[in-house]
């Protein structure tokens, strides 16, 4: 397994919060996270129909397009009522003429569970796949989850994305009403983080 040296690590999104929130896991090593959305890279088009498709393929293009090692993440929640949906579709289902709204993707997801009379309680898992490649076209690949139900109404303004609607496996708070640091103890992305670190920087 290849070991990352050190130095300037693309982040390979646009997304402010998931850049703050990988930055804080990578805190303690010697990485210094910069987002591809700060070096000006382009957003690839996500054509895989696995999360680690599409983590490959934001990782290689912004490896290639930024001459540095990159790291990228595609996750989303699977509603076992659901069929696994939204799954690597979850940020479509926010998808609105004037941008991502999340309220609405939760109502969606709520109407669809109601519709098909789904039994509490309402299974569902967060999954996180992370690649971290190499301009030379290597890569290393981590995959992390979380289980736990959705319930309603939604509850807690922090987080993002489907987070007021989840709450994890033995825990009495969504992850929209954790703070950061507790969510980031128990989350999928901590989960897949911590086979990262192990892996490849430490």
């Amino acid at each position: 397994m290849r070991r990352f040296a050190g130095g300037r690590l693309v982040v390979a999104t646009h997304n402010a919060g998931k850049l703050e929130e990988i930055a804080a896991l990578l805190a303690p090593y010697r990485a210094e996270p910069v987002s591809a959305a700060a070096l000006g890279l382009p957003e690839p088009a996500e054509t895989e129909s696995s999360f680690a498709g599409n983590a490959r393929i934001k990782a290689h293009a912004a490896a290639r397009a930024s001459g540095l090692p990159a790291l990228a993440d595609d996750s989303g929640l699977e509603v076992e009522a659901l069929g696994g949906a939204p799954g690597v579709h979850t940020a479509d289902w926010a998808e609105t003429p004037a941008g991502r709204d999340f309220h609405l993707a939760m109502h969606r997801t709520w109407r669809m569970l109601e519709e098909a009379g789904a039994p509490e309680p309402r299974r569902a898992r967060f999954r996180c796949t992370l690649v971290l490649a190499w301009p030379d076209g290597h890569d290393e690949l981590f995959e992390g989850a979380v289980g736990g139900r959705i319930v309603w109404p939604m509850r807690g303004d922090r987080g993002h994305g489907f987070d007021p609607i989840f709450q994890p496996d033995g825990h009495g708070l969504t992850f929209g009403e954790m703070d950061r640091w507790e969510k980031n103890a128990i989350s999928h992305r901590a989960d897949a983080f911590r086979k990262l670190i192990a892996g490849c920087f430490t």
